[in-house]
């Protein structure tokens, strides 16, 4: 008899089974995705929402501040570029003046460029207004000269040639102690300007009747086969004159 009741429980209960999953609606697979769909969409708006509502306001900002500098730089740009071309065109009257013999107004125009001009005239004006000087007061000059070779801002290359220019000055008129002071460090082989550097000093050590050194410094041009053809020629002169003395 249990046998018997246990053998119809099943069937009894996939009856039921079976009548309630007759009953039961069933979801299809894409109505559960949609609705999740939503609520995931939802939940990223209102996390959208928040933190616009607390980071908006810098957003604005962050975008404003980027517009602004982008304006400002291309500002200053055409500033830049409008100002350089005012310069050049000054510099250009004040070399005008310059070849027509205007030395004290080309003067004041370098020195005015090199005062307010942009950055790559403002050196070339103080070479130029240090050369205008040159031509009426030669101890002025070589102050401008000297004053350009101990400014580190301007390079080494136009330090050194400040440095020569100012050295052409006195080269007549200084001792040969002062010239090699000035120019002996800028005889070496990486300096840009070393032969004009030799050739001063060889002059000099000539004019100043010390003919060792004379011929230190022509042999040193000679020597060098970088040396320029015309300045070779003339340290080659200036060994014969100091051969034929007899001396050195």
């Amino acid at each position: 008899m249990i046998l018997s009741v246990l053998d119809r429980e099943p069937a009894r209960t996939r009856g039921i089974r079976g009548g309630v999953s007759a009953t039961l609606p069933v979801l299809g697979s894409g109505s559960v995705a949609d609705i999740f769909h939503e609520v995931d969409e939802e939940v990223r708006r209102e996390q959208l929402k928040k933190l616009w509502q607390r980071y908006g306001n810098l957003l604005i900002a962050a975008c404003f501040l980027v517009v602004a500098g982008v304006g400002g730089w291309r500002a200053y740009d055409y500033w830049q570029a409008k100002k350089a071309g005012q310069t050049g065109t000054a510099f250009e009257q004040a070399v005008t003046l310059a070849e027509a013999g205007k030395h004290k107004d080309a003067e004041a125009a370098f020195a005015k460029i090199a005062a307010t001009g942009t950055t790559g005239y403002r050196v070339l004006a103080r070479l130029r207004e240090a050369a205008e000087l040159a031509q009426t007061d030669r101890n002025a000059a070589v102050k401008a000269y000297d004053a350009l070779a101990a400014d580190k801002s301007v390079g080494p290359v136009t330090e050194d040639l400040a440095a020569v220019r100012a050295g052409f000055l006195l080269v007549d008129t200084a001792s040969y102690s002062e010239m090699l002071k000035r120019l002996e460090p800028l005889t070496a082989a990486d300096r840009t300007f070393r032969h004009t550097a030799r050739e001063l000093l060889a002059l000099s050590a000539w004019k100043s009747g010390d003919l060792t050194a004379a011929r230190k410094w022509t042999d040193m041009m000679i020597a060098d086969p970088a040396t320029p053809a015309g300045t070779r020629s003339r340290a080659e002169i200036l060994s014969e004159l100091i051969a034929a003395n007899g001396k050195g």
